[in-house]
């Protein structure tokens, strides 16, 4: 008999008539108190799940893109220096941590992700799927650990408690519990090879059980080397384990979420907004490199378009102040999104592309950087490096030809110079001048930046991620900000992490106050944009 929990039913079937969604993200109509144990059945149950996948990362059914907007684009995507702001009204790039888009992120994450997790969690767990269970388990490390990259300690093991107060973990607790959670989801997965579950609305890979345990190993790959700094015991052995049990090895393995014309990629709609632009780093990364890729990421700026000056790919400063960003003509003299990013009415397609989650690429830089360390990867530096490139550039929205490849991965080009012919006080020399060209007789240092500064170019235009690995590399090598506003953070520093928000005060003090007294950000300056994460602990 089917059972459903009293916690599964309070919380979590509320959030899924909400926004719950198909594989086409089509809204349910069925309302709460319809939804009982009796009529739950197993389609039901994977529209939930195809929910989850959804909203987890801020991708919303109809194409809503506010919570993606105030959760990625106005914060990662320019912490990461992907793009810097055109907008005269958008404090963020200048450090600003704006309280209604942070709290608005923190509310779309706890109010419309996580009870749809805890539901299909409890739910399959109760009706013993343990297939279905192992899915989302996985899911739910890949949720929790992007929300705990921004803030730190987050509302985690007590999350649903029924309770006024809901405590917050620490980021270590947080961590040392997710790697728990895929040893449990992995087991389950190792013994249900060629099996399937959820075919039809999982997003991902169909309902492939062999693809889930792929992608959980390459995820636990991924959080092994975040912890490389503070815990590198601990990174090591959850390193070799994912490495022993298989990871993403060829672009046919990479995790993305399907789009479509009722879930398009949430770029499809904010690049017609023109609020953003190339950045500097960008700039000096991908056109000092001739990488293939730029034409693809990025389009030629409209004054190219129109005149034929100046260069084609251009990159603007991050910071601008208010009173630069209200002159006129950023959006035209600096590049947008590519094509492929862009609505149909711009020469995109209807939906956008896929929506990265883990590829392929990431995971051969990863164990790049695990061979590096000497640790058991299966494979040299060099070799993970290249096949990290290779499949970046091999990639379909990509498609380059092997030739073009090769060429690329033998090059002696470095980083170029930025300049700004009407702001010359803008200048900057080139971010670095490792060339792409693997450094075999290089330092470690060297040879870390090369695969640190090739995978901010893979993963792109995955802020969320590349915010994250800039602040626990510091590669590639970051330009400062022309401004801060914000005393904790100056204009030479990454963004450290985002404080606790206003809602958590207003609702849920007692734990949020506990929250500031954790050792983890007492210990690193308290609750403070300038406080490094558990995790962020590169020896300077």
């Amino acid at each position: 008999m089917i059972k459903i929990s009293n916690i599964a039913m309070g919380l979590s079937l509320t959030a899924l008539t909400l926004g719950g969604c198909t594989e086409n993200f089509e809204e349910l109509n069925t309302q709460p108190n319809a939804i009982v144990a009796s009529n739950l059945d197993i389609g039901l149950l994977g529209q939930a799940f195809a929910n989850a996948q959804g909203r987890a990362m801020y991708l919303a059914p109809g194409g809503s893109t506010a919570g993606f907007q105030t959760a990625q684009s106005l914060f990662a995507d320019l912490y990461a220096q992907y793009f810097a702001t055109t907008q005269v009204n958008f404090d963020s790039d200048r450090h600003v941590q704006v309280g209604g888009w942070s709290n608005g992120a923190w509310n779309y994450f706890y109010g419309q992700a996580a009870p749809v997790i805890q539901f299909v969690e409890e739910f399959t767990q109760e009706n013993e799927l343990p297939l279905e269970n192992a899915f989302i388990k996985v899911w739910k490390v890949n949720a929790y650990h992007r929300i705990s990259d921004y803030w730190g300690p987050i509302i985690y093991s007590s999350f649903g408690n029924g309770e006024t107060s809901v405590p917050y973990d620490s980021q270590e607790e947080v961590y040392r519990d997710l790697f728990t959670v895929l040893d449990e989801a992995v087991a389950v997965l190792k013994q249900n090879t060629g099996g399937s579950a959820f075919v039809g609305h999982d997003q991902m890979f169909g309902g492939s059980a062999d693809k889930w345990l792929t992608y959980a190993n390459s995820l636990r790959l991924r959080l092994a080397m975040r912890v490389k700094y503070v815990d590198p015991v601990l990174s090591k052995a959850e390193a070799e384990k994912a490495v022993a049990d298989g990871v993403m090895d060829s672009n046919d393995d990479s995790a993305f979420i399907n789009t479509t014309v009722q879930s398009r990629n949430p770029y499809w709609i904010i690049t017609n907004w023109g609020e953003f632009r190339m950045s500097a780093l960008m700039e000096s990364v991908m056109v000092g490199y001739d990488d293939p890729r730029t034409g693809v990421y990025f389009s030629e700026t409209v004054d190219y378009q129109e005149d034929g000056e100046g260069p084609p790919y251009k990159g603007l400063r991050n910071g601008l102040s208010r009173e630069d960003l209200g002159e006129t003509g950023w959006n035209d003299a600096h590049s947008d999104m590519g094509v492929i990013f862009l609505n149909e009415g711009r020469g995109g397609s209807a939906a956008g592309e896929p929506w990265r989650v883990l590829s392929a690429a990431e995971v051969q830089f990863l164990l790049a950087e695990g061979a590096l360390e000497g640790w058991a990867m299966g494979g040299s530096a060099q070799e993970f490096y290249e096949k990290g490139i290779e499949l970046s550039m091999s990639e379909p929205r990509i498609g380059a030809d092997p030739a073009a490849i090769q060429a690329y991965i033998n090059s002696d080009n470095t980083p170029k110079p930025v300049t700004f012919p009407g702001r010359p006080e803008w200048n900057l020399a080139p971010n670095s001048n490792v060339p792409v060209a693997f450094l075999t007789g290089g330092t470690k240092e060297q040879q870390l930046e090369q695969i640190c500064t090739q995978k901010w170019v893979a993963i792109y235009p995955d802020g969320w991620e590349a915010w994250a690995e800039l602040r626990r590399t510091n590669y590639p090598t970051p330009y400062p900000r022309l401004n801060s506003d914000n005393e904790d953070v100056p204009a030479d520093e990454v963004m450290p992490r985002l404080i606790f928000v206003q809602g958590e005060y207003d609702n849920n003090n007692a734990a949020v106050t506990a929250a500031e007294e954790l050792p983890e950000l007492t210990s690193r300056g308290g609750n403070s944009n300038g406080t490094k994460l558990w995790w962020d602990a590169k020896p300077e």
